[in-house]
């Protein structure tokens, strides 16, 4: 029997169950995968909460991102082999011991990355190359607005984009995670708490506000992150911590100087398998020349998934949190 935790009814933490199940052989195109590592994300706990909707319904394994050792592999796979240490990122079914992946998902990990490092790299660190190479592309010269900054995509994103040239400023919730951010890229950073970061970024630019904004925040920072962005500049909505975004009304972008603005996902970004190496890749190389760093903050055996969600919505975590089987 392989344990995994799933979802009967969606609610908060404490819907989260420990269970039993077989995991079979897998079948054509399908790869078997004993888990050393799984990333929790802030992405779990919508699909968890029923703010997302898992693709097979209820009930559902929950959790999107591992890394470990293929064990077997079903007819026609030719992207994997037995033995090989590999990574993924999907939309359900990681909080297990072990599971089923479809093989064209996987990404063959490199020597020099670590287990661990993938489990708490790939998505958080995928959503990072894709938001400043691909949603807006980064350079010299840019202002931008990360929301969140001492978050697992934040302290990877700051780095990035402040390697890539930008002038990076970052909104955080307390002094110890400004510390952090600070040390990660952030060259000016907003204590959302204690200071209206609207009226921050206009003295920090000197009322030239940002060319982007990125906000995983959603309700609590919005319409604020638009009144932060110069005009023709671009906002950015990848995430929901506070809640959704309200529907709005598009006049509000026209006010504001023709501002633009997007809903991107990672998945979108990695559909084809070409994309997911292209991208895995780019992130892989900027772990390796240090660009970036992955630090794993905060362990959780797999079964105090439920403590781990605790800690993830209480805003107790910093940086990657693993579940380790």
């Amino acid at each position: 029997m392989t344990r995994v935790v799933r979802v009967h009814r969606f609610g908060g933490p404490e819907v989260l169950t420990i269970e039993g199940v077989e995991v079979g052989d897998p079948g054509a195109g399908e790869a078997r995968v004993r888990h050393t590592a799984i990333g929790l994300n802030f992405v779990d706990t919508y699909y968890r909460s029923g703010l997302y909707q898992p693709a097979g319904g209820l009930p559902f394994v929950v959790g999107g991102e591992g890394a470990g050792v293929v064990e077997a592999v079903g007819p026609g796979v030719t992207e994997v082999k037995p033995g090989d240490r590999v990574g993924y990122v999907v939309n359900s079914g990681a909080y297990s011991e072990a599971r089923l992946v479809p093989a064209e998902r996987l990404i063959k990990l490199p020597d020099d990355i670590d287990d661990r490092t993938a489990a708490a790299a790939l998505l958080k660190g995928m959503t990072a190359a894709f938001l400043l190479k691909r949603t807006f592309k980064v350079g010299p010269g840019h202002t931008i607005l990360f929301h969140a900054a001492a978050g697992g995509v934040g302290l990877i994103a700051c780095n990035w984009a402040a390697h890539l040239g930008a002038t990076v400023i970052g909104t955080v919730g307390s002094r110890d995670k400004a510390e952090l951010a600070k040390a990660h890229g952030c060259h000016h950073v907003i204590l959302y708490r204690e200071e209206d970061f609207v009226a921050r970024v206009a003295e920090i630019t000197s009322g030239a506000n940002c060319d982007v904004v990125y906000d995983s925040v959603g309700k609590a920072t919005f319409p604020g992150s638009l009144d932060c962005i110069k005009p023709f500049g671009l906002f950015v909505s990848f995430g929901n911590a506070s809640g959704p975004v309200d529907a709005f009304n598009l006049v509000m972008l026209s006010q504001r100087g023709s501002l633009y603005a997007t809903r991107p996902s990672l998945f979108a970004h990695i559909a084809k398998r070409a994309d997911l190496e292209a991208v895995s890749a780019d992130l892989f190389d900027a772990i390796r020349t240090g660009v970036v760093t992955i630090e794993v903050n905060q362990t959780f055996p797999l079964a105090e998934a439920r403590r781990a969600h605790e800690a993830l919505e209480g805003r107790e975590t910093t940086g990657a949190t693993l579940l380790i089987p």
